[in-house]
């Protein structure tokens, strides 16, 4: 009974650990993609509830929304994608997924994304969502972070 105890101890410890990795590489990938946008790590903020998202205020909005503020969303599932705000209290609207293979993208392919969006060079997309991976399992991520 006491190996089984220290055990689930040892697990708890171990998860812990691991997901304080996770959080802190997260925040250092976030801020190099609003460094790269000319934004602060300010801009962003982080749920880290499963699934993992994350939001990055951009300062600038679309010639075809000029009313609503622009903001770029990422969670562990679906990557990243652009959004508008919309009327108070209600989702944000999602106008395109960077979709690819990649949940993790360099900061750059982010920019060109959102720069495509902004020019008008990138359609919105149909319904739904791309389905990258699914949530949790944050050890296969880790890898894919910078060290915090």
């Amino acid at each position: 009974m006491r190996i089984r105890e220290e055990r689930k101890r040892v697990s708890v410890l171990i998860d812990t650990d691991l997901e304080f990795w996770f959080q802190r590489g997260l925040r250092a990938y976030l801020g190099e993609v609003a460094a790269a946008l000319g934004f602060g790590f300010e801009s962003c903020t982080v749920d880290v509830d499963v699934p993992v998202s994350a939001y990055v205020a951009v300062d600038w909005r679309l010639r075809r929304y000029p009313e609503r503020d622009v903001a770029l969303l990422w969670d562990e599932v679906h990557g990243w994608a652009v959004a508008v705000e919309a009327a108070c209290g209600e989702e944000m609207i999602v106008l395109a997924y960077l979709g690819g293979a990649d949940i993790l993208p360099p900061p750059r392919v982010i920019v060109r994304f959102l720069a495509a969006l902004r020019a008008g060079d990138l359609a919105p997309d149909g319904p739904g969502s791309p389905v990258l991976r699914r949530a949790g399992r944050h050890q296969d991520l880790l890898p894919l972070l910078p060290a915090g």
